[in-house]
């Protein structure tokens, strides 16, 4: 089959008009698909409506050649994505004994019964696939006709995720719509801002014109993604040229790829044999909850505090009340301690702690509202960081994740440089 030149996604579900749900969707499928070479064209969010969804579909498979839907595909009244849009193909539909017993057995783990409206999610397209859910009872589902490709993906976000990158990707790859390796070379820096990254970068630009470069800002991170005009370079001149931005950006320099900060300080902590603690505050859970999304964290992540209260500080961290009387919770001094006392808590090598004014209230005049104190306890000595952010509450708090991450990441990297040249260069 021919790669496509136009894809559409139509994201189908009331909830997300009204917002009682943002549409995370459309990012992940822009992205997952823009990795592999092809960008979405047009998007767009439709309603329940069968009349709505006949004419959004019928609109989207005249003008694109892959159409991807998400949601619609649950057993309820609402649910009328895969009905409609096979009217509007003329596409009959089948019931599949198969879909069936997948979802009784699904119920059967769970000790209930399979109900009868729950059959609606056993239809298939006569001439289609079906992609099986694993974690869900609505499977999704893959139609061809005329040329063109049509996937239907459920709703829920940890049932359509795991379907598109186990059975969408290679089932296209396999059908050579999209390529089987990357569009483009990512390097994922952080420390230094969009502006700063483009004029590290420009000589490297300069030298190679045929070299498209893109950058994605988000929350102190700018990835840089490096391409080829008409595909003029190949992927190990791409891979050169990566080497050689890599060196220009220096310690900002994170990793290849889209590995989480916290991911990169587990990898390090791991070669260095090394275990962690956390503490926080006004970031209330997301810098532990950044190392609990790795698979196998606990060789390295002990557990972490959110001590908001300063009777949670003295209580369960050991700093003294004098400390926090003198120079107050929201200070180096303050974040120091909860570094050390987190660490001496847990038992663990290192300690990491956040404190902060994340607003819109509180701060003062020496620490207005964006101001992040960050900790650090380590075995060779304890240091603390001052940042300030402008923005929202949660953006802020973000930030100071990131921020806290990238600080440890680099005292990690300096550290195990310096004891690399202590044993004379060798690992």
């Amino acid at each position: 089959m021919p790669q496509p030149t136009k894809v559409e996604v139509i994201n189908f579900g009331d909830e997300l008009l009204v917002g009682i749900r943002e549409n995370a969707h459309l990012t992940y499928l822009g992205e997952q698909l823009a990795r592999y070479g092809l960008p979405i064209h047009r998007a767009r969010i439709i309603t329940d409506d069968l009349n709505e969804i006949k004419n959004a579909f019928s609109d989207a498979w005249a003008h694109s050649d892959l159409v991807i839907t998400t949601g619609g595909l649950g057993p309820t009244a609402d649910d009328m994505t895969r009905e409609s849009i096979a009217e509007a193909l003329g596409a009959e539909l089948v019931f599949d004994p198969s879909i069936e017993i997948v979802i009784q057995e699904r119920f059967k783990v769970m000790g209930r019964t399979m109900a009868a409206h729950h059959k609606k999610q056993c239809y298939r397209f006569k001439d289609g696939q079906v992609l099986r859910n694993d974690r869900g009872t609505a499977p999704g589902l893959y139609y061809e006709a005329e040329g063109k490709c049509l996937i239907m993906l459920p709703g829920p976000t940890h049932e359509l995720q795991p379907i598109f990158e186990k059975q969408v990707l290679p089932l296209l790859q396999e059908k050579e719509v999209l390529s089987d390796q990357e569009a483009y070379l990512q390097l994922r820096t952080c420390g230094s801002g969009e502006s700063t990254i483009e004029q590290l970068m420009q000589p490297i630009i300069n030298a190679h014109a045929e070299l498209t470069v893109a950058y994605c800002v988000h929350y102190g991170i700018v990835d840089v993604r490096l391409s080829s005009r008409d595909a003029s370079l190949n992927w190990e001149q791409l891979q050169s040229i990566g080497q050689e931005a890599r060196e220009v950006l220096g310690d900002d320099f994170v990793c290849f790829g889209h590995c989480s900060l916290a991911k990169v300080v587990f990898h390090e902590l791991r070669a260095l044999d090394r275990t962690l603690a956390v503490a926080e505050s006004c970031t209330g859970g997301s810098l532990a909850d950044a190392f609990t999304n790795i698979a196998g964290a606990s060789k390295v992540f002990a557990g972490g505090v959110v001590c908001y209260t300063n009777d949670v500080k003295m209580d369960i961290l050991g700093v003294p009340e004098c400390l926090l009387d003198q120079h107050g919770a929201v200070s180096s001094e303050c974040a120091v301690a909860l570094a050390s006392g987190v660490a001496e808590r847990f038992s663990t090598d290192y300690g990491l702690s956040v404190t902060g004014f994340a607003g819109p209230g509180g701060g003062d005049e020496a620490n207005p509202v964006g101001t992040i104190h960050l900790g650090y306890h380590s075995p060779v000595g304890v240091w603390c960081k001052t940042v300030r952010y402008t923005g929202g509450r949660l953006d802020v708090k973000a930030r100071a994740v990131h921020a806290a991450l990238d600080w440890m990441r680099r005292k990690l990297k300096k550290y195990k440089m310096e004891e690399m040249l202590c044993c004379g260069g060798k690992d």
